[in-house]
């Protein structure tokens, strides 16, 4: 009878354990939207604690699950819940870290949550707020397999997704039914215009490349060679990703722009790396604070030693906003150029409207020739673009200005503008005399492109001068109107492309050696210093890529349809470089487009 006593009170023990554990990990959950978005030592130790309340809820249900499930009555859907957040914890601090692997570890997550049926029988529990849960979870699952590029297990997501919606709407004729609709939609058109051009396999379907020619994140077999010189002096740290487009095609905040352009500044997460020893049968039962070999982990002490994230991280920190106010703009921007560290560089991407100046004369280049739109709210202060008194012009308060960067080009900067205002920006002075690099997409898309690549699909798909820096062959087929290439051929082709971003690398070397030898060929400091880190020579060399063909292209003849950067790169010596010319109209020859590119004087 005593005997009987102590494992009923042993179990309530469990029971009560399991209760504080579960309450515990609830408001750490909940506290972490009240974290700041910006800086970084601020929300470390919260994201560590709440990192290892999880790790002990998971191991706690785990050892004590038959006792859960007779003296708690512990659900099915119960456990997919704590796993549902520990896929949630995974993915915003891969967003606040930039560390790849980290998707990884979400994916596994909420990959067993699917594996294991966790949801499968929310619908009979008559609770409409469980059925949410569970339309929530697959929301969050695709984003993360989008950013991986599981396509394949996308498009199936996508299905349950549509008839789980279906099952919640039938059932329940909820209020947010609406809302779940445009989800979807969301969801497909996104899915739609990401495919930009289909590579096909053998059998005609169509495939995903993850490393050398689907211009997705970058490798050792993409990333581009360099001859490393003294003056290479910087490195990628910190990078502030914008996306303010409107009619653009977007996913959970992200706009088709930023989706290309994080994974174009991420390395391809190493998934081997990754994988609990066990994880062929027990994926979801890795700990989310266990020991991993590709380095320390969210909750263990040391993993930020003082606030120092140069020594354990592969990629560069980035920030994401969608469609900010200035001033949150302006704050993080403020918060990157804090955390640069000595020879840190920061990236500012824009993808955005422009905001049209009417001056006619202007004086000021900072603020009279016009900007990007950050967003499209209002408030009583500020209707209409600009707002004539009596003696006042008021400016568009919600667009960045040229002017407004000024203040941040006190430590190194690499600036990309994609815009139909871009060329605004080509006038930023060097009061500081800092490294200070812009690329700015063309302003115009040719009359003659018609059809699918009218302007305003152009924009839902996504902008071109985005595609050349993310995929150089797929932008090259985009404009020549080459919807699909077999797996073979693409190979092939991406051999050219790899050929040029080869030659170009060494042309830009070259001027530099030719600069200080003879004084020709000149090519600015600016992009010595930055081009030996590996992100942003790809940008360079991607963006000549870009310009040679569009110079080349007879569809984009006027001067507002061809990029442009400050300070100017060398036009003989580089970017009219016969050589160039030659591997392009090659490429072109291959892809039998070779009509879309005017003879030149190159020839073949």
């Amino acid at each position: 009878m005593v005997k009987m006593e102590s494992s009923e009170e042993q179990d309530r023990k469990i029971v009560l354990e399991f209760c504080h554990l579960l309450e515990k990990s609830k408001q750490l959950f909940n506290g972490l939207r009240d974290l700041p978005q910006y800086g970084h030592r601020q929300w470390q130790a919260y994201f560590g604690r709440t990192f290892d309340v999880y790790t002990k809820l998971w191991k706690f249900q785990q050892q004590h699950r038959l006792i859960l499930d007779s003296k708690y009555g512990l659900k099915r859907w119960q456990i997919g819940e704590i796993a549902s957040k520990i896929g949630q914890l995974y993915y915003h601090y891969y967003l606040r870290t930039s560390e790849t692997n980290y998707l990884n570890e979400a994916y596994q997550f909420y990959a067993a949550i699917r594996g294991r049926a966790y949801y499968s029988r929310a619908i009979k529990e008559d609770r409409p707020d469980l059925m949410v849960k569970k339309l929530r979870y697959y929301a969050r699952f695709i984003v993360v397999c989008l950013l991986l590029k599981k396509m394949k297990l996308v498009r199936e997501l996508v299905v349950e997704l549509d008839k789980q919606i279906a099952e919640y709407t039938t059932t329940y004729e909820p209020e947010d039914q609406l809302e779940w609709s445009l989800v979807l939609e969301e969801i497909k058109g996104f899915i739609k215009a990401e495919a930009a051009v289909a590579v096909l396999h053998a059998d005609t379907n169509p495939i995903v490349l993850s490393h050398s020619g689907s211009g997705s994140r970058l490798s050792p077999l993409t990333t581009p060679p360099c001859e490393r010189s003294p003056h290479m002096t910087l490195t990628l740290q910190e990078i502030l990703i914008v996306g303010s487009t409107c009619e653009q095609a977007k996913f959970s905040e992200l706009t088709m722009d930023m989706f290309r352009m994080l994974q174009t500044l991420e390395r391809e997460p190493q998934e081997s790396a990754v994988h609990h020893p066990h994880a062929s049968h027990v994926v979801h039962d890795a700990s989310p604070a266990g020991g991993r070999s590709y380095g320390m982990v969210p909750g263990s002490k040391g993993f930020i030693e003082n606030g120092d994230r140069r020594h354990y991280r592969d990629n560069p920190h980035k920030y994401l906003l969608y469609k900010p106010s200035i001033s949150q703009l302006l704050v993080f921007l403020a918060s990157g150029l804090k955390e640069l560290p000595p020879g840190g560089a920061l990236l500012l991407y824009m993808s955005a409207d422009g905001c049209f100046s009417t001056t006619k004369h202007p004086e000021d280049y900072g603020y009279e020739l016009g900007g990007l739109a950050t967003s499209i709210k209002r408030d009583g202060t500020d209707a209409g673009l600009s707002s004539r008194g009596k003696s006042t012009v008021f400016k568009e308060p919600h667009c960045l200005y040229p002017g407004d960067l000024y203040p941040f080009t006190r430590r190194p900067m690499f600036i990309i503008i994609d815009s139909d205002n871009s060329f605004v920006f080509q006038h930023i002075p060097r009061y500081f005399g800092q490294p200070l690099v812009t690329l700015m997409s063309p302003q115009d898309i040719p009359i003659a492109f018609q059809g699918k690549f009218s302007q305003t699909d152009m924009q839902h798909h996504g902008s071109l001068f985005t595609l050349f820096l993310h995929s150089p062959l797929t932008a090259l087929c985009f404009v020549c109107h080459v919807g699909d290439v077999p797996i073979h051929h693409w190979e092939r082709c991406q051999g050219y492309v790899d050929r040029f971003v080869t030659e170009a690398s060494r042309l830009v070397t070259r001027c530099r050696i030719d600069e200080i030898e003879q004084g020709i060929g000149y090519i600015d400091s600016s992009y010595v210093q930055f081009f030996g880190d590996d992100f942003l020579r790809t940008l360079i060399l991607r963006f000549v890529f870009c310009d040679v063909v569009l110079r080349l292209h007879r569809g984009f003849r006027g001067r507002h349809q061809r990029p442009r950067c400050e300070p100017p790169l060398p036009a003989a010596e580089l970017l009219e470089h016969p050589s160039l010319s030659h591997i392009v109209l090659q490429l072109a020859s291959a892809l039998d487009v070779r009509g879309h590119f005017s003879e030149g004087s190159e020839g073949e």
